[in-house]
């Protein structure tokens, strides 16, 4: 009877320690924590095993954002965590309130808002949390700074859109190359030549490695009052076969071709990757942007695209293989903008090994930056907007022959006669040259 007695003890004993062992198990835990600087924000990036289960409040005196992790472990160590920003003192562990639940603390430089929402596994990430901290005061502060337009000759503003950036490392080539290295490397390059240029100026999209939402790139293109946004890419596709450039404007229906409608669900697990929390928000906002596209006249900017488009391609037909040896077309949410000429470049397939090692070189980068800027001077010098600096330059005074223009066309544009202008320019006939150069008479 003892020897039962003492079997139960020792059976119920572990049965105990086995419950207690099992209460003290927390299922989740922190595999990694990123962050992300941009300019108006910084995003911290929680890597988990499994779904979190969260709550966070502020605290002020100092300032500091808690955040209550359901059901984690403390395995990871905060303190390796490396900090970047201006935002963020450092990131450590406090006391839980919960029995298997970890308190993660922040510690601010200042009082900020903070947007904060999990994310499904996606690609190469797993479960997520995200925290994006801005500091409003400082974007009340870039607001006051702005200053008027000045009423003289002014510069044609071109924003540089360097695709993917931060959570979204774009494509990835064979050799581990992202996209959004490439994209951001040949995009400082394009600024660089525009901003030597007399009466341009280029602004970068985004200005580091940080994720900006694709509705937003617009906005800050806006912002700087562009008069043109260039966005720049590297292809890629499910095969390492296709290769070259491409030059892409707004359609308002689907892409019909593979490759369009390829790009078009990679910009939307760009999207997924980058930042869901934004899109949620942006919901409403993409349906005034459908109703828009349809109620604004967008001849100007679909004009503008197509035109910039046709000599886009011809200059880096120069440089580099093209895929596609005219103007594409797709539904792509950095080109829908009413107002603001638009065109994404493809400057090569990454998942091609040839072209992945060429994009990753400074010589071929170099090369495709100078023929962009090649494209976007000629276009500029042909059509300069009102109150630059072109147009007193080159307006009036010569015209580059683009790509279908004859003197007939170009007399007409001008308000002149095709006799005046082969008198003017010594033509003894009427045939052109793509590039060539003509003087305009004066009226």
């Amino acid at each position: 009877m003892r020897k039962i007695i003492r079997k139960t003890y020792s059976l119920c004993a572990l049965l105990v320690a086995t419950s207690i062992a099992f209460a003290s198990y927390a299922a989740n835990q922190i595999e990694s924590v990123r962050i992300w600087p941009s300019p108006d924000k910084t995003r911290v990036v929680f890597d988990l095993a499994e779904k979190p289960q969260y709550s966070y409040f502020f605290l002020q005196k100092p300032h500091r954002l808690v955040i209550d992790l359901r059901d984690t472990d403390k395995k990871f160590d905060l303190t390796k965590t490396f900090i970047k920003g201006k935002l963020i003192k450092r990131i450590r562990y406090s006391r839980p309130e919960y029995a298997n639940s970890q308190r993660i603390v922040l510690d601010l430089n200042k009082g900020l808002q903070a947007g904060i929402f999990s994310l499904k596994p996606i690609g190469n990430y797993g479960d997520r949390l995200v925290v994006d901290l801005t500091d409003n005061s400082q974007k009340a502060e870039q607001t006051a700074k702005k200053q008027a337009l000045s009423f003289g000759e002014r510069d044609i503003v071109i924003a540089v859109d360097a695709g993917h950036g931060g959570e979204d490392p774009g494509s990835i080539g064979p050799t581990g190359l992202y996209e959004k290295k490439v994209t951001y490397q040949i995009s400082n390059r394009i600024t660089k030549l525009i901003n030597a240029e007399s009466g341009l100026a280029a602004h970068m999209v985004r200005t580091g490695d940080y994720y900006v939402d694709v509705n937003k790139r617009s906005v800050i293109a806006r912002q700087h009052k562009a008069d043109l946004l260039i966005s720049i890419h590297a292809d890629a596709f499910t095969s390492p076969q296709p290769k070259g450039a491409s030059v892409w404007m707004l359609s308002l229906r689907r892409a019909n071709t593979e490759i369009g409608r390829w790009i078009e669900q990679t910009e939307q697990h760009g999207e997924l990757l980058g930042g869901a929390g934004e899109i949620i928000v942006d919901t409403q906002n993409e349906k005034y942007l459908a109703k828009a596209l349809l109620d604004m006249s967008m001849d100007h900017s679909i004009t503008t695209s197509y035109a910039l488009s046709q000599e886009m391609v011809n200059q880096l037909s120069k440089v580099t293989y093209m895929h596609k040896k005219s103007p594409q077309t797709a539904s792509l949410g950095v080109l829908k903008s009413p107002d603001i000429p638009s065109l994404l470049i493809e400057t090569g397939f990454i998942s091609n090994p040839t072209e992945e090692r060429k994009l990753n070189q400074r010589e071929h980068q170099q090369k495709i930056a100078a023929a962009i800027v090649k494209a976007i001077k000629n276009h500029f010098r042909r059509y300069p907007p009102e109150g630059t600096l072109y147009a007193s330059k080159y307006r009036g005074k010569d015209h580059i022959v683009a790509k279908g223009e004859s003197l007939s066309v170009i007399a007409k544009r001008y308000a002149t006669s095709v006799s005046a202008l082969k008198r003017a320019n010594k033509l003894k006939s009427d045939m052109l040259r793509i590039g060539q150069t003509l003087k305009i008479p004066q009226s």
